[in-house]
C-alpha cells in the first residue's frame, strides 16, 4: 500500500465551507482567488497571472463568437460544462478521451451536479465536415480521434473536442455548452504535487494494472511487446486500500485511473475521478496553498501546462466570479446506471439504462433536483 493513512478525526476543518466557485476554478486548474473571513479577495496581479496560466482555445468550433468581449453579468444560468480529460500525446496521434464528465448548474446558479459519461458507451458519433467524417456509431471516447486530424498525419485536441461535444450533445439533448476544458492526465498529476499532494478516501480496495508500488511502470510480456494483448504487465504492483490518505500526485492518478479488477469496471472508475475532483478542490483550497505564494505560483504553472479552456468568451476568473454564490455542500455527484454489450460473447462497449434518458430530460429542464428526489439510485455514493 502507498500513501500516508489519515484518520478521519485528522483530516482538516474550518469554520466555513468552501465556495463552489472557487472548487469549480479548481477543476479548470486552478484556485487563485483567496477567502478570507468569507469574503472575497482579488488581486490584480493574481488574477492576471491565473487568466495567462490556463490555455484557452476554440474549442465549440465557433471561434467568432468569442471575439466579442462578454460581461461576467452574461454569466446565467441553467448551465452546462463540458470536462474531458485526455493522456498526452503528440500532435501526431489522434487523442481518445479517457474521462468525460458534464457539471450542469441550474437557474439561480446555487448548485452544481456532475455526471460521467462511460469512455466506452456506444454511440451515434455525428457527421464532421472538417475531417470529412461520415458519422455512425461507435464508443464515444472516438469521438475526439474523428474529429482531430488538420491534415498531414497530424491531429489538433481542440478540433478533436469539437466533435466530441457535438457528440455527447446528441446523447444528452445538450444542445450547447457554456464552458469546456481539456485536462491533461499527466499535468493533473503535477497540480497535486504543486500542492502537497491530495488527501482521499478510497472505498475499495485496487490494484494497480500500471505501476509497480514505487511509481515505476510495471515490467511488460515479451509476448506483448506489440500491445496488442488485454493485460500486457507482470511483476509487483501498487495497492490502493480501504482508507483515508494522503496521497502523491502518482498515486491519486494511478488511482483513479485504474478499472481491472473492480466489480463494476469503468463505472467505479468514474465514481474515484469525481472523488478525487472533490478533494483535489478541497485540497487546493486549504490554506497552506491559497496563502503561500511560492506554492501557489507552482499550481499556476503546472495549472497552465495541464488545462485547454473555453468559455465562449468568457475567462476562468469570470466563470469564479460568476459562481460566487455557490458552496462547497452543494456540489452533487450523480451515477448514469448502464451495462455491457455482450454479443456471442465479444464485448461491444457499455449501454445506457433507459432511465438515462429521463435523467438528461431533467437536465434539459432544469428539474434535476426533483428527478433525484424520485430517483435516489442515481446518487453517486462517496
Amino acid at each position: 500500500m502507498v500513501g500516508e493513512r489519515v484518520a478521519k478525526s485528522s483530516r482538516p476543518r474550518n469554520g466555513r465551507r468552501a465556495p463552489l466557485w472557487a472548487r469549480l476554478c479548481a477543476i479548470f486548474g486552478c484556485a487563485l482567488m483567496v477567502i478570507s473571513g468569507g469574503a472575497l479577495v482579488t488581486s490584480q496581479v493574481l488574477v492576471a497571472r491565473y487568466a495567462n496560466a490556463v490555455q484557452t482555445k476554440d474549442l465549440f468550433g465557433n471561434a467568432a463568437s468569442g471575439a466579442t468581449k462578454q460581461q461576467v453579468s452574461d454569466i446565467k444560468g441553467p448551465l452546462n460544462i463540458l470536462l474531458v480529460g485526455i493522456d498526452p500525446r503528440n500532435d501526431t496521434t489522434a487523442p481518445l478521451s479517457d474521462s468525460i464528465i458534464v457539471v450542469h448548474i441550474p437557474r439561480g446558479l446555487k448548485q452544481a451536479y456532475l455526471y460521467s459519461i462511460p469512455r466506452d458507451l456506444r454511440v451515434e458519433i455525428p457527421p464532421f465536415e472538417k475531417t470529412g467524417f461520415k458519422g455512425g456509431t461507435s464508443k464515444i471516447n472516438a469521438a475526439m480521434s474523428y474529429g482531430s486530424s488538420i491534415g498531414g498525419g497530424k491531429h489538433d485536441v481542440a478540433q478533436g473536442f469539437d466533435l466530441l461535444a457535438k457528440t455527447v450533445g446528441k446523447l444528452t439533448g445538450i444542445k450547447k455548452f457554456d464552458a469546456g476544458a481539456i485536462i491533461n492526465f499527466n499535468g493533473f498529476k503535477d497540480i497535486v504535487d504543486a500542492m502537497g499532494g491530495v488527501t482521499m478516501t478510497i472505498d475499495q480496495n485496487v490494484k494497480s494494472e500500471h505501476l509497480k508500488p514505487n511509481g515505476k511502470p510495471r515490467d511488460r510480456r515479451p509476448e506483448c511487446a506489440d500491445n496488442k494483448c488485454e493485460h500486457p504487465y507482470i511483476g509487483p504492483q501498487a495497492q490502493y486500500k480501504k482508507g483515508t490518505y494522503h496521497l502523491e500526485g502518482w498515486q491519486a492518478l494511478d488511482y483513479v485511473r485504474q478499472r481491472y479488477g473492480l466489480p463494476r469496471s469503468d463505472y467505479d472508475r468514474q465514481r474515484h475521478q469525481q472523488q478525487f475532483i472533490k478533494a483535489m478542490a478541497e485540497q487546493a483550497l486549504s490554506k497552506n496553498v491559497v496563502t503561500n505564494p511560492v506554492k501557489l505560483d507552482k499550481v499556476l504553472k503546472a495549472a497552465g501546462d495541464a488545462l485547454i479552456f473555453d468559455g465562449n468568451g468568457h475567462s476562468v476568473v469570470d466563470w469564479g466570479l460568476a459562481l460566487k454564490s455557490l458552496r462547497s455542500d452543494d456540489m452533487t455527484l450523480v451515477k448514469l446506471p448502464g451495462k455491457s454489450l455482450i454479443t456471442n460473447g465479444r464485448y461491444l462497449g457499455e449501454a445506457l439504462d433507459p432511465s438515462a434518458e429521463d435523467f438528461f430530460a431533467a437536465v434539459q429542464n432544469d428539474t434535476i433536483s426533483s428527478f433525484l428526489i424520485d430517483h435516489p439510485d442515481f446518487l453517486q455514493k462517496l
